[in-house]
Parts: C-alpha cells; structure tokens; sequence
C-alpha cells in the first residue's frame, strides 16, 4: 500500500488561538511539509483546491509545481482539482508541465467540488453542476489521450485539429475520481477504469463500503479487470508520540475546522464528545503510532485499498507538531503498514 498526505492549506485569518499565520508564511509551510514528507519516503503529497478565506490553495498545479523543484521522488496530486469549474485545456497544460519539472511525478484527483464557491466565481451555473464535470471529465481524458484534439461540447466553443503542448513526461497524466458518498461517482470511477479516492470524514468506515462494492461491479460490468483497479482511502490524521498528545493538540484545529464548515452545511456542533467517537468508531486516525497502524489497517480489510492519505488539519497546531507527524507517519507508521500488507 502506498501512503501519503494531503491539504487545504488552513490559515486563520481570524487570529483565533494566537497561532494566526499569514498566507506568505503557510505557504512556506506547505513547502517545508512537502520537502519532509519526500525525505521520510512517503508516496505522494496531494494539495487541495478552494476559493475561501480559511483555505490558502486555489490553484493546487502551481503549489505542485513549488514542490517538484525541491522533491526528488514523492508524487504530486491535486486533491481535488474542481474540474466543472475548470477549462480542460489550461488544466492539462498546467499538470504536463509540472510533470515536465517532476520528471513524471505529477497527478490528478478530479471532482466536483464539496464546496461550490468555484461555480459562481468562474461564472457557473450550480444547476449544470453534474453536467460540466460529465463533459469536462470526458474532454480532459481526450486530451491526456491524444496530443491533436476534435472536440464539441455544450459549455465551450468547438475545438477543430489543435494540438495541446505540452505533453507530459509520462504517456499521461494519472487521472483519480474523487467521491465523498454520491454513488453515481463511484460508478463513473468503475466504468471508466479510473483509480478512485473515497473521503471519508464524518461516519464509520464501513458505511462506505457499498460504494467500493459499487466502483468495483461497475468496472466488471464495463469489461475493465478489477484486480487492476487502485482505490485510496482519505481519513483525517494526526499523531504524536502518545495518544492523550494527540488528541489534546488536534483537537481544537479539528473543532475549529469542523464547526465553520458545519455552520454553513446545517451540521450539529462538533464537541469532545464526538471527538472521540470518531477517533474510536469513526474515520479519524488521531492518536499514537500503534492506534495509526490500527485504524489504517483496519480501513484496509474494510476495503482492500491501494493507498493511504493522511489529510492534514493543521489549523491552530504549531508547525513544528505537524512536522513531527509527518516525520512519524513516514518513518514509524508507514513500514509497519507496508511489512503487514506485503507491499
């Protein structure tokens, strides 16, 4: 199983918990978390996509493009690109280069975005919200599969015999479906033999199951071979050196993170309480090293993923802290996972 990390970038522009960074300093941040996660051999770093005040990435291709000049092996992903918000074109162009200055690093996750603030701003309508990133899904695949493109969709002008440069380093780009719990996503995963990812945040691992189920029949129904499929796993993490450690300093980032979310998608407060079911029962894997192999292996016999990804809420939590979780994922939790696995 591969491991890695993935982030929105938190910044607290509010100044909450006196640990406020400005956007110049997290950036930085991000680019030092990057760096470490390379040099304790974890398998890819996936940067996020939003266009809020609490989330410094919006153009998640530049943030892989920083991390390709000082990385040597780990892969690079958005997570996610919003591609209904996006134009095909620029957007391959922008991850071929990047996989020009990684040497071959470079991947996609698509999806429609849990937060639609892309839509309006890009001048989309939420109503065509399935349907451009039906169109523009299909036209970035054309792209990544040939370099002369013939296209003609409903939401841009036709494309006659152009050419789209650069290609990238490997034969194409790796492309993920991002799903949070729709199943028509997993079945779009499956019939098209893509590599799906799963994020799971707020409920049991195993509700999410059907969806896997799904993703895999759906790619058997469409003649594509199933022992080749690659499905990752996205939980909220964080660890330290020991449990009550981890918890206490996550805590009030997750809270914070969770609640201004929650505000505005009519969620029920997030409390201690809560907290700890889901570090029990739930999907987050927060706490020491051993309860981090726990969870993650028991997510694998749940679902027989390919991949891990660790996503990070740093919020309020000192830089230092998060480095040191990284550091141990890669060097402590990732070999144990990888010795129990057999890959």
């Amino acid at each position: 199983m591969e491991l890695g990390i993935s982030t929105f970038g938190e910044i607290s522009p509010d100044g909450k918990a006196g640990n406020a960074v400005n956007a110049h300093q997290r950036v930085q941040e991000l680019l030092e978390e990057v760096k470490l996660a390379d040099e304790v051999g974890l398998d890819v770093y996936a940067f996020g996509e939003h266009h809020r005040p609490d989330f410094v990435i919006s153009a998640p291709e530049i943030m892989m493009a920083a991390a390709a000049a000082i990385t040597k092996n780990i892969h690079l992903s958005s997570s996610v690109t919003v591609l209904s918000s996006a134009d095909p074109v620029r957007t391959f162009q922008n991850f071929a280069t990047v996989d020009l200055i990684s040497g071959g690093r470079a991947e996609m996750i698509a999806g429609r975005g849990s937060f639609i603030e892309s839509y309006p701003l890009f001048g989309y309508d939420l109503d065509d919200y399935d349907a451009l990133f039906t169109e523009k899904l299909e036209m970035f695949l054309e792209i990544n599969k040939h370099e002369i493109l013939n296209w003609k969709g409903k939401f841009r002008s036709p494309v006659v015999n152009q050419g789209i440069y650069p290609r990238p380093y490997q034969n194409a780009i790796p492309v993920w479906i991002g799903v949070g719990g729709t199943p028509a996503s997993a079945k779009r995963a499956g019939s098209l033999n893509l590599p799906m990812i799963i994020a799971i945040l707020g409920s049991a691992p195993k509700h999410f199951v059907p969806f896997v189920e799904l993703y895999r029949e759906s790619a058997e129904k469409a003649g594509h071979d199933v022992s080749k499929l690659q499905l990752a796993i996205s939980s909220q993490f964080y660890i330290a050196e020991n449990a009550k450690q981890a918890a206490d300093e996550f805590y009030p980032s997750y809270e914070a993170l969770m609640n201004r979310v929650g505000r505005d998608r009519g969620w029920s407060p997030m409390n201690r309480e809560s907290f700890e079911w889901l570090r029990k029962d739930g999907p987050l894997v927060v706490g020491d090293v051993q309860q981090a192999v726990d969870k993650i292996m028991g997510q694998y016999e749940l679902f027989h993923n390919t991949r891990f990804v660790a996503q990070l809420v740093t919020g309020h939590t000192p830089h230092v802290n998060v480095l040191k979780a990284i550091e141990l994922l890669g060097t402590r939790v990732a070999p144990i996972i990888k010795k129990e696995i057999g890959a």
